[in-house]
């Protein structure tokens, strides 16, 4: 911050505030032009991030299912040679005993063949599903980015439009902030955030804050118009000048531009 060389009256102080608030209305102007573009445009990357992270996930359930008919195939595999070794041993078999035994084997087997048969089924019908849930949300994802697209679009060219413009208004605003002592300027900031309106310097207007329109007591109003000290609303906290001070600086604005030099 530039440090200021002489100290500044009060009256000078709250014409450079004025001239600040100018100015940086001027930018939030500027910014609301823009809109909610930004925000959808984030909001846009964010689901499609999402989108993305939901087809990964279906990727990896195939890869389950795939995994799950490998194991199932191998389990058959095995079942099957299990079938041939106990319908080879019941030639060999003493008893009857023996014979049922191995009977049971074979069944079981069976069994356990159908279960995993059915379980394939079940695994390639998840797959098929899960195949066409990746087809339908890539598409979805496909429309999303032309979307995005487009708004990323109207918000470069608004960005584009605006970019000098914007750019000279904060090397202005930023010289006039070193004429303006850090907690005065603190202050200005403060209420500059929280104003829903963005005013945090307001003439007095009809006897009434510039800001909030609430009255303002003469003698609150004669202390503004001697600028011999920073006066607040205490309404709503904004500060107030005279509307003598904010149409000397409205004039002189319009006389030199607002872009012009401070």
């Amino acid at each position: 911050m530039a440090k200021v060389e002489k100290e500044l009256s009060v009256a000078e102080k709250l014409a450079n505030l004025y001239k600040l608030q100018v100015l940086v209305s001027e930018i939030d102007r500027i910014r609301n032009l823009r809109g909610e573009l930004p925000a959808e445009v984030s909001d846009m990357e964010a689901a499609i991030a999402s989108l993305n992270t939901r087809v990964e996930g279906y990727y990896n359930s195939i890869k389950e299912a795939e995994n799950k008919i490998q194991n199932m195939q191998a389990k058959i595999e095995e079942a099957k040679n299990l079938i041939a070794q106990y319908s080879e041993q019941q030639n060999d078999v003493q008893n009857n005993k023996q014979y049922e035994f191995l009977t049971k084997e074979i069944e079981y087997q069976d069994l356990e063949i159908t279960l995993c048969n059915k379980r394939i089924r079940e695994s390639s019908e998840t797959i098929e599903d899960l195949k066409a849930r990746i087809a339908d949300t890539t598409q979805e994802i496909d429309e999303r980015k032309n979307d995005l697209d487009v708004k990323r679009g109207e918000l470069d060219e608004i960005i584009a439009e605006t970019r000098s413009e914007e750019e000279t208004l904060r090397d202005k605003a930023k010289k006039l902030e070193g004429t303006i002592d850090a907690k005065l300027l603190s202050n200005f900031k403060r209420i500059h955030k929280k104003a829903h309106n963005g005013l945090a310097i307001v003439p007095i207007e009809r006897e009434a804050c510039g800001g909030c329109c609430n009255k303002i007591t003469p003698q609150r109003q004669i202390d503004v118009k001697m600028r011999k000290k920073i006066i607040v609303c205490e309404y709503c906290g904004r500060i107030l000048i005279d509307e003598d001070l904010a149409n000397e600086n409205e004039i002189r604005r319009r006389r030199k531009g607002l872009l012009a030099s401070v």
